[in-house]
């Protein structure tokens, strides 16, 4: 018999392992996997908040870190984006899939 713990992770685990922003906490560090925008949030719809996060800098293969967050409720979070630091709602934050720097260097 073999032991569960003998078992190969299933292979979807292994290669999603993106999370969104929003879920992060200060000190954060990672690289943007995609920004994909869910339905309307804030009264935008998603094509004009991933336009507004392309233009802010968020595109994929970019480096980020989260070096504030709000003193309530967490929100909103700065994040620094290679030579810039940009102010994001965690609603907004949502929208973009990160992989930890951990992950990010394989």
């Amino acid at each position: 018999m073999r032991r569960l713990s003998e078992f190969e992770p299933p292979l979807a685990a292994v290669e999603d392992e993106t999370q969104a922003l929003s879920t992060g906490r200060k000190g954060f560090a990672g690289v943007i996997a995609e920004v994909r925008p869910g339905a309307a949030a804030g009264g935008l719809d998603g094509a004009e908040i991933e336009r507004r996060l392309l233009e802010m800098g968020l595109i994929e293969g970019a480096p980020i870190e989260i070096v504030h967050e709000g003193l309530f409720g967490r929100d909103p979070i700065a994040v620094k984006l290679a030579d810039r630091t940009v102010a994001l709602r965690r609603r907004e934050a949502r929208a973009v899939m990160v992989r930890p720097a951990a992950r990010a260097a394989q």
